[in-house]
């Protein structure tokens, strides 16, 4: 398949069937290709145009059966031919949710189709509060179709306020596990290897859109919820696990289990740990420390149930890769509140491009990031230096010093005697303070103060508790507590 700039109209608009899941999709290829039957005789697929539109329907069959290859290509357009390339599918997008989707009806108002990805800034952004407080049924407030419609379930954290239901129809599950590709891709995932997921079996759409998305790639995957974390240790080792999924958190505590147990993890067939649902896998203190107790490449990954996987690793290790394919990623300066420049500190905003059934139109996702595109890579997306750096909400003022705890973890994880440690910000009269707690093999508080001090410019409270003592985690670590 060409997607060049000169073939993006030709790739959008080609006419073909309607179809709704990817299981339909070989069968309608190879009719295709003998000419495809009528009404009624043998082999014919049922057209089902009240949820697709035809161009809609068309680019998600090239979706879901692109190969690496095309995936590679799709990186590597051009800035222009990538905005096309974004227009053609918001604009197919709109079209298909719009009739339908009374949320975006009524936020959009008669906005229904774009000329140019500029006009993009008129429309108002979505907020997480919008998706919750909107909803009548306990659902997100963005459905596009009747609920019987929907075949995933899957819900937030409620790390930060209520946790928030969203529906995935079978094409929208379709469309996760493409986008995963590209993050299996940066870890080299093979149909011959061997995939662990350290976590638990649950709501949260993590480990299911990876299980998933592993499993439609070829791979042998070995679901570790329900074990503790010795049992997943024993059974990675036993079923000869190559690549293990999980949180930074959780391959840290591993390491130390296994230590404890006298198991050596570095010699182990762990050669890829994907991480997600945390910053550390792009802070290099963290990625270094869990590369060298395991012996094993870091790849980080971000995204989130409300929008899908959205980041892929940097084979470098600098940063993260925004997938521009799937999604529109805009940057507002921390500082202005205008586009981010070059490096700027600014919130990532992002409009997904596919998932028709729950899908989010400039979306503020409260990630902080620096983007870079002038950068010398073969994926031309644009890289976010670092990651994600931390939350919006996050942010402490310190004697008038802008203090995000990502920056604190990366001071902290320099140190390898640091099992494990917890922030809190608390107020000193009118006044933002901060303490920092640490398991310290040193039990030496004062040192990490120090270089708290010289490397952030601020005098901070450290002190030591026992080892063992602060909480351990498997899924998103909670080692910020905002008292404020």
């Amino acid at each position: 398949m060409d997607i060049g700039a000169d073939s993006l109209t030709r790739y959008h608009t080609r006419q073909e069937w309607h179809v709704p899941a990817l299981t339909r999709v070989r069968v309608f290829r190879r009719r295709q290709a003998q000419g495809s039957p009528r009404s009624g005789e043998r082999g014919y697929v049922q057209p089902v145009a009240v949820y697709f539109r035809a161009a809609l329907a068309n680019r998600m069959i090239e979706t879901m059966l692109r190969s690496r290859y095309e995936r590679e290509h799709l990186q590597q357009l051009g800035r222009e031919a990538l905005a096309r390339y974004q227009l053609l599918s918001l604009n197919q997008l709109l079209s298909e949710i719009l009739p339908r989707n009374r949320f975006y009806q009524a936020k959009l108002g008669d906005k229904r189709h774009l000329d140019s990805l500029d006009q993009l800034a008129e429309l108002p952004f979505t907020l997480k509060e919008e998706l919750i407080g909107n909803s009548e049924s306990g659902f997100a407030a963005n459905l596009t179709y009747d609920v019987d419609h929907y075949v995933r379930f899957h819900r937030t954290s409620g790390t930060r306020g209520r946790p928030l239901v969203v529906l995935d129809a079978a094409e929208d599950w379709d469309w996760w596990l493409e986008t995963w590709q590209f993050v299996l891709d940066a870890a080299q995932i093979e149909s011959y290897d061997r995939v662990f997921m350290a976590f638990s079996f649950g709501p949260f759409i993590g480990f299911w859109s990876a299980h998933d998305a592993a499993i439609a790639r070829g791979a042998l995957v070995i679901p570790g919820g329900g074990l503790g974390s010795l049992a997943r240790l024993e059974l990675m080792q036993t079923a000869g696990s190559t690549v293990m999924f999980c949180t930074p958190s959780y391959a840290l505590h591993l390491a130390e289990v296994a230590k404890q147990n006298s198991i050596d993890i570095a010699a182990s067939q762990v050669s890829r740990i994907v991480v997600a649902g945390e910053p550390g896998g792009s802070i290099p203190a963290v990625r270094q420390r869990i590369e060298s107790a395991w012996n094993a490449r870091v790849i980080d990954h971000s995204g989130a149930s409300e929008i899908g996987p959205w980041g892929f690793a940097d084979p470098e290790g600098r940063g993260l890769f925004v997938n521009e394919s799937e999604f529109i990623a805009e940057f507002f300066a921390v500082e202005s509140g205008q586009s981010a420049g070059e490096g700027e500190l600014a919130e990532l905003v992002l409009t997904t491009l596919g998932r028709p059934g729950c899908p989010t139109i400039r979306y503020r996702t409260g990630d902080l990031v620096r983007p870079v595109w002038q950068h010398e890579n073969e994926c031309r997306f644009v890289l976010l230096d670092g990651g994600v750096l931390g939350r919006v909400d996050d942010m402490m003022v310190i004697r008038g010093v802008n203090i995000y705890p990502g920056s604190i973890e990366q001071v902290l994880r320099s140190f390898p005697e640091i099992v494990e440690y917890r922030l809190t910000a608390h107020k000193n009269g009118e006044m933002d303070a901060l303490t920092i707690e640490i398991e310290d093999e040193l039990n030496d508080p004062q040192r990490v103060a120090t270089e708290l001090n010289l490397r952030i410019g601020l005098k901070i409270d450290v002190r030591t508790v026992p080892l063992g003592t602060l909480p351990r985690f498997d899924a998103k670590g909670k080692r910020f507590i905002d008292q404020r």
